[in-house]
């Protein structure tokens, strides 16, 4: 009797694994735009915490804080314009007394030959007024983009993103950026936000890193950015950011 062949068995046939998908694209533009949302309801009012009246008191109150915090300015200036309340009176100020005055700032002599220079600039090019655009502020000693933008927003309301360490510190941290120069930094944020937003965003950023998002112990368990951040919980290893010898 013939014995029948078994057909071999057919091999398994094995599920065919799903073709693996390409991790999404980190979108700085989207990340930057819900920053702004979160900050926008955490910090409703946006101040300049350097105190001023006008926008001469603010450009002067700006470069005194450069390396120096805005309370220890803010100590300062109340006598500064008591003694020079005008362009006119700083541009004539005794440099002895005026390093005198904003001795407690640090760097005192090159801020004093700063305030004045920039008085009398105003003296001599702009009838005594503080200019709105960019391009003429940057001229005038002691002031650099980030002061400028500070009296472009504040003062004049017009579209000016400053970037100082905190704003450069809690963009990288945030993944709004890889940027390290202030300049680049801001231009960078620029494409991803309205001017008009601008300045408010920047505001917010400061605030948001003195109170919450410190340099060496970042809060990240009270943080409403936390869940969003790249970098909540990660050790802070080294310095955050380098704080430029001049202001570009």
């Amino acid at each position: 009797m013939a014995v029948k062949k078994q057909a071999a068995p057919k091999k398994a046939v094995s599920a065919k694994k799903p073709a693996l998908t390409k991790k999404a694209k980190f979108d700085a533009h989207a990340q930057t735009t819900e920053v702004a949302r979160r900050l926008a309801i955490g910090y409703p009012e946006v101040i300049c915490e350097l105190d001023h009246k006008n926008a001469y008191e603010l450009l002067s109150a700006t470069i005194l804080s450069a390396q120096c915090t805005d309370v220890r300015v803010n100590m300062v200036t109340p006598a500064l314009f008591v003694r020079y309340p005008d362009p006119w009176s700083l541009a004539a100020a005794d440099p002895a007394e005026l390093e005198t005055i904003i001795r407690s700032t640090g760097f005192y002599q090159s801020k004093a030959r700063n305030l004045m220079g920039m008085a009398q600039n105003l003296v001599e090019r702009f009838g005594g007024e503080v200019p709105s655009e960019l391009s003429d502020l940057v001229t005038l000693p002691g002031v650099g983009r980030k002061t400028g933008n500070v009296v472009r927003s504040v003062i004049f309301d017009l579209p000016g993103l400053p970037v100082d360490t905190h704003v450069g510190r809690l963009s990288r941290r945030l993944g709004l950026t890889k940027l390290e120069d202030p300049v680049k930094v801001e231009l960078e944020l620029n494409n991803y936000l309205p001017g008009s937003e601008w300045g408010s965003f920047s505001l917010r950023l400061i605030l948001h890193g003195r109170r919450v998002c410190d340099a060496r112990k970042p809060q990240c368990t009270i943080c409403e950015l936390a869940d969003i951040c790249p970098s909540a919980g990660l050790p802070v290893i080294g310095p955050t950011t380098k704080r430029p010898a001049k202001e570009k």
